[in-house]
């Protein structure tokens, strides 16, 4: 049996009662079977789609206002393609709930591939604008679907050794198909790079037939036999599944016996405190504008009149954020979450600031800027950097940490769903805003509400790190809850 060497992510141990259990990182490697790697690469596949089509309007609206586009939407018609996917995403998140429960998780993941297929053609072969807008419309109920799918496939598949480093691997891949569609962009127009789009979801699709279902479905559906094939799969054929199996099986038989609670407890003023707080780090990681740099990138540039081309920076500013997604993956569990969201504020506000009076000085004063063109791409460097430190990733991980348990399905549910709807509000409105606040007035906005975001970590976001969901949950809400084997599960991160 192949195997791969793979260090340790985060453990909790449980201590005897009356002392505080704390979590410890661990460095020790592990072994872990190509198989349940497979299964995460399998998956993780499906965020090239997410990254490809969130990325997409940046060289394509550029590309359709030239002469020659068959299609070539108004102001008001751009900023609804760019918006129209986040919208579509919030829908297709609430029905993904609904389905990964009644149908599964594999087969909710597979029935997204066509979907995505059909809604790259019918851009590719548009000829007016409604066209584009079902398209994408298509593509953004596909990517709510998946994006609920793909944490809760990984999290209940993968073991708590390793969930940690694969898990990371859809944010990863999700930043490859951002970069490989800016990389396209800048030799293909519209209808091509959405043809190259049709053609992602293939191997996704054919890598999925050979994956099973989670074993917990199967558990929740009073399928023991394949809960037991499922589960030998991943772990490989010559692994002792058994004690692995039991656990499942009593973590589901518990929770039939405490059914979680309704919507209504979700504003217990137990449970307010740390929804709040997670609403308010979704609410600060999509004001900070960052769907509206990635969806319209290259019309950025075009704006500074940068002395590279833009789809030449545009490539550029993907290549860094893919690279400093991994290297926030290192340094999260090493120096907390609050001093990444500090290191990540400060350099958010920063670049913005100066992104800022960039724009003023062009734009509003005689100054000459012409020297300082290589300013917007490195402000934008800056800027992605931070992001991906502590904006980008942190609200989705603390989301898992600090919601307390009894209602952590619902109150997942309305954050996630928050998060999209911020993503639609920031694209739909960034043309608008350019338009009456001018560019300058737009990002100056943004570092603004970063500094907001900033204090409000300060003040109000607890730190997490080395400490144990039981003792999280206590302090924020003065309640106890028993450790179970799938408490220390993370949410993926779902924003760019």
């Amino acid at each position: 049996m192949v195997k791969i060497l793979m260090r340790a992510d985060t453990h909790i141990n449980i201590t005897v009662p009356g002392s505080e259990p704390r979590a410890k990182c661990t460095w020790t490697q592990v072994c872990v079977t190509l198989w349940a790697v497979m299964a995460a690469i399998s998956v993780s596949l499906g965020s090239m789609m997410v990254g490809f089509a969130s990325a997409y309007t940046s060289p394509a609206l550029a590309s359709m206002a030239s002469d020659n586009s068959t299609v070539q939407p108004t102001d008001q018609e751009a900023s609804w393609i760019g918006s129209l996917m986040p919208l579509s995403a919030l829908v297709g998140g609430v029905a993904g709930g609904a389905l990964i429960e009644s149908i599964g998780r594999k087969r909710t993941i597979v029935a997204t591939a066509v979907p995505f297929i059909v809604s790259w053609l019918l851009i590719a072969l548009a000829v007016n604008v409604p066209m584009v807008y079902a398209g994408r419309a298509i593509a953004g109920f596909c990517v709510g679907v998946v994006s609920l799918c793909f944490p809760v496939y990984l999290g209940e598949t993968l073991q708590p050794e390793v969930r940690g480093m694969l898990g990371i691997l859809p944010t990863a891949l999700g930043n490859v198909g951002i970069l490989l569609c800016y990389a396209a962009g800048k030799y293909l127009n519209w209808s091509m790079l959405a043809t190259l789009g049709a053609c992602i979801p293939v191997p996704f699709l054919i890598c999925m037939f050979f994956i099973p279902e989670t074993p917990r479905w199967y558990i929740s559906k009073n399928n023991g036999k394949e809960a037991k094939k499922s589960l030998q799969w991943l772990r490989g054929q010559d692994s002792d599944i058994s004690n692995e199996l039991k656990e499942i099986e009593n973590v589901h038989n518990e929770a039939e016996k405490n059914p979680s609670s309704s919507f209504g407890e979700l504003f217990n003023k137990n449970n307010t405190k740390p929804l709040l707080i997670s609403l308010g780090l979704m609410f600060f990681q999509q004001m900070s504008g960052i769907n509206a740099v990635v969806f319209y990138t290259v019309q950025i540039f075009g704006y500074a009149g940068s002395t590279l081309d833009g789809n030449t920076s545009t490539i550029i500013v993907g290549v860094v954020n893919f690279g400093s997604t991994f290297l926030a993956t290192i340094v999260i569990d090493r120096f907390g979450r609050k001093i990444l969201l500090y290191i990540s504020g400060i350099a958010m506000i920063l670049s913005l600031m100066v992104l800022g009076t960039f724009f003023y000085l062009k734009n509003c004063t005689s100054a000459d800027v012409s020297t300082y063109g290589w300013l917007p791409l490195a402000s934008f460097v800056i800027y992605v950097i931070g992001f991906s430190f502590g904006f980008g990733p942190i609200p989705w991980l603390m989301m898992g940490e600090i919601l307390p348990a009894k209602v952590r399905g619902p109150a997942a549910s309305i954050v996630t769903g928050f998060n999209w709807a911020c993503t639609f509000v920031v694209t739909k409105t960034f043309t608008d805003l350019i338009n009456g606040m001018g560019t300058h007035g737009t990002f100056w906005m943004f570092g603004i509400i970063c500094l907001i975001g900033l204090i409000f970590v300060i003040f109000c976001v607890p730190e997490t790190q080395g400490k144990s969901l039981e003792d999280i949950e206590k302090k924020l809400t003065g309640q106890v809850r028993r450790m179970s084997s799938i408490a220390n599960l993370r949410p993926l991160p779902m924003a760019v």
